[in-house]
C-alpha cells in the first residue's frame, strides 16, 4: 500500500497535518512530504492552505474519493489472503452509539481481541446520526447503533433487543410512583438525550404513534451523555427514559427506580450498520461474532 494515500486521506480527514501525524505515528515534516510528493504526482496541488485553515482542492476531493476506494479495498484484499493462509490478522474500525459502546460492546470486543489478536480494532463513539455520517465519509468500516432511521445507501441488520425505560432517583419525590399514563408523563419534569441521538428518535417516535408531541414533554434539560444523565437524577427530582442496558447497575443498588408507563413501551432493535454494496471482510466476521455473543434478547432488570 502506498503509505503516502493514508497520508493524505488522514490529512484530509482531520483537515490537519498536526493530527494526521499522531493518528499515523510519524512527524509533522514527514507528513508534509509524502504530500508534497502526492501533489507533485498528480501536477496539482490538494490542498487549499489559504485563511489560516486547509481544505481540499477540487483535484484534492477527487483523490480522496478514489484514495478511500483503494485503501478500502487493500484492507479487504489483505484480510482476504490472511484467511486464505490461516493468520486471522487485518484491521477492523468500529463506530457505535454511545449507549452500545459504553454499556453493551466492551465485553463482547474483549471476547474477540482474545480470539483474534492479530486483528487491530479501533472504536469510535458518538450518537447515532454521527456514526451514520462516519461510514458515509469512510472513516468506519461498521457501525452499531440504536435508532430507528433508516438511511439510504447503508444495510441494517438487528442485533439485539432493547428497551428504554422510565426511571427516577430512588430518593426523589417521584419514586413512590409505580405507573404513570402516557398523559402525565407529559407533565413530569424529564432530561432527554441529546437531538440525533438514537434514544431521542425512539422516544419521539413511540410518543408520535401515541399523538404526543415530543414538544409537549415538559424537557427540563438535554445531555449528551447517559452517565451524566443518571448523575442528575441523583441530585434532582425529575425522571429520564434510558436504556435498561445502561441503568441495570443502579437498577440493582437501588440508587435508581423503574415507573411503568401504562399502555406505552420503548421497545427497539439495536443494529449493525455498513455501506450498501461494500463486500464484508473482517467486518463480517465481527458482525458473526457479536451476533453469538451477544444474546438478542436481554431480560429487563427492573426493581
Amino acid at each position: 500500500m502506498d503509505f503516502r494515500l493514508k497520508t493524505f486521506v488522514s490529512v484530509a480527514r482531520h483537515r490537519s497535518f498536526t493530527r494526521a501525524a499522531r493518528e499515523l505515528f510519524i512527524t509533522q515534516p514527514a507528513v508534509t512530504r509524502h504530500i508534497k510528493e502526492l501533489e507533485a504526482q498528480a501536477g496539482t496541488t490538494l490542498f487549499d492552505r489559504s485563511g489560516g485553515g486547509i481544505a481540499l482542492t477540487k483535484a484534492g476531493e477527487a483523490m480522496l474519493f478514489h484514495a478511500e476506494k483503494i485503501l478500502d479495498s487493500y484492507r479487504r484484499m489483505q484480510f482476504d489472503m490472511n484467511l486464505l493462509t490461516g493468520n486471522f490478522s487485518g484491521e477492523l474500525r468500529l463506530g457505535a452509539s454511545s449507549t452500545i459502546a459504553q454499556y453493551v460492546l466492551p465485553p463482547c470486543l474483549a471476547r474477540f481481541s482474545t480470539r483474534y489478536p492479530e486483528i487491530r480494532l479501533t472504536l469510535d463513539t458518538g450518537n447515532s446520526r454521527q456514526m451514520v455520517q462516519a461510514l458515509f465519509s469512510r472513516s468506519i468500516d461498521l457501525a452499531l447503533v440504536e435508532g430507528e432511521a433508516r438511511h439510504a445507501g447503508i444495510r441494517y441488520e438487528p442485533f439485539m433487543r432493547d428497551e428504554l425505560v422510565l426511571v427516577t432517583g430512588s430518593r426523589s419525590a417521584y419514586a413512590a410512583r409505580e405507573t404513570v399514563t402516557p398523559q402525565e408523563l407529559t407533565a413530569l419534569p424529564i432530561v432527554l438525550r441529546e437531538n440525533g441521538s438514537g434514544t431521542l428518535e425512539v422516544i419521539e417516535r413511540r410518543l408520535g404513534e401515541r399523538q404526543i408531541k415530543l414538544s409537549s414533554l415538559n424537557v427540563i434539560m438535554q445531555m449528551g451523555s447517559t452517565e451524566g444523565i443518571k448523575s442528575f437524577l441523583a441530585s434532582y427530582d425529575c425522571v429520564a427514559l434510558l436504556s435498561v442496558q445502561a441503568v441495570t447497575r443502579e437498577l440493582l443498588s437501588d440508587t435508581l427506580t423503574v415507573i411503568d408507563i401504562d399502555g406505552l413501551n420503548f421497545e427497539r432493535e439495536f443494529a449493525f450498520a455498513t455501506l450498501q454494496g461494500v463486500p464484508g471482510t473482517v467486518a463480517g466476521d465481527f458482525m458473526r461474532f457479536a451476533s453469538e455473543t451477544l444474546p438478542h434478547t436481554r431480560k429487563n432488570n427492573r426493581k
